[in-house]
């Protein structure tokens, strides 16, 4: 009868033991800087082939720097993937980033990584100007083709951007004009647009959405965001970049620190930086230029590869995000929106 129960029991274990084999492998929770849809497709993709119960938030970089500052003696979440890295280096420096050099990185050029591995970039986008062309030939303005055109009355109430303090795009254009003029002259210069803002959004994507749907006349975001709802349907976008010079972002992925997923995170890292995952975002619309040195970038990034670029400072931006946003809330008064 003993033999019995004890066959009985080994039986129920190894019953159990089958059921569990799905969640044997653990989970995942990811805070995602990019489109929704592009971080839904990854999660989705990543579970599928590693069996890694994978979930996501998706917030601006803004916002997602403010919740790890939160969370620094409770991490929820164990990946940030994408969104520019300035916001990663912030991070890093109040101790809210777990170094990894992968060994996918490898195939990621050194100008793309940080050399400890505290982040490593996954694609490259451009700052620049989204237009919905029926407005301004209704109003008889040209698309504007530099940053000092932006100040033309012609545009006072036409234009659209989001806040750098819940943006990471915003961010990228408050820290270009910076870094281009100086930042007396900078500031200067921000004090003076803000006159010309109809609108401050809280994300970066939403003024290329608002400039498709007719809201405004020019909007100031990524250009292959702008590309991606040009091609799902807002035939009125029309993009251009700055004539003096223009700010690019480094979309990055990293661990946080005492995130409650250590070793999952590192496989989401491994994929993130591999070939197939990065090629995978055009699928979904993401239009940016990539990171692996095998990977095939977006046909639709081949019209805006001659843009003109500064040598932009990720590091200094990231160090001076907090004073610059400071001084940006100051001299325009505003705050960043809570919706």
């Amino acid at each position: 009868m003993k033999k019995t129960i004890l066959l009985i029991l080994a039986a129920a274990a190894l019953f159990v033991g089958c059921g569990k084999k799905e969640s044997d492998n653990g989970k995942l929770l990811i805070y995602a800087g990019l489109m929704e849809d592009h971080a839904s497709m990854a999660a989705k993709e990543f579970e599928k082939e590693t069996g890694i119960k994978t979930e996501f938030v998706r917030m601006s970089s803004g916002e997602t720097l403010a919740r790890v500052r939160a969370e620094k003696e409770n991490m929820s979440a164990s990946v940030w993937y994408g969104g520019p890295i300035d916001a990663f280096v912030a991070a890093n420096e109040e101790g809210l980033i777990e170094p990894y050099k992968s060994p996918v990185s490898e195939e990621i050029p050194a100008k793309f990584k940080d050399a400890n591995g505290v982040w490593t970039g996954i694609y490259v986008g451009y700052l620049g100007f989204v237009g919905n062309k029926s407005i301004l030939e209704e109003k008889g303005m040209e698309m504007p083709k530099s940053w000092q055109d932006l100040l033309k009355p012609e545009y006072k109430g036409e234009i659209v951007t989001a806040h750098p303090g819940s943006s990471g795009t915003a961010y990228t254009m408050l820290s270009t004009v910076v870094q281009s003029m100086g930042e007396e002259k900078g500031m200067e210069y921000m004090q003076k647009l803000n006159g010309q803002i109809r609108q401050y959004t809280k994300s970066g994507t939403a003024p290329g959405r608002m400039v498709g749907l007719g809201e405004a006349g020019v909007g100031i975001t990524f250009l292959h965001d702008a590309i991606k709802y040009r091609k799902e349907g807002y035939k009125d976008i029309i993009i251009a970049a700055p004539s003096e010079g223009t700010g690019f972002e480094i979309g990055g992925v990293a661990i946080l620190k005492n995130g409650p997923d250590l070793e999952n995170a590192k496989k989401f890292v491994d994929w993130a930086l591999s070939k197939k995952a990065q090629e995978m975002g055009q699928t979904v619309g993401s239009y940016q230029f990539l990171t692996n040195k095998d990977a095939v970038p977006p046909q639709e990034a081949a019209e805006i590869k001659d843009t003109k670029l500064i040598d932009y400072d990720f590091e200094w931006a990231g160090l001076n995000r907090k004073r610059l946003i400071e001084n940006f809330s100051q001299v325009t008064k505003t705050s960043a929106p809570k919706e």
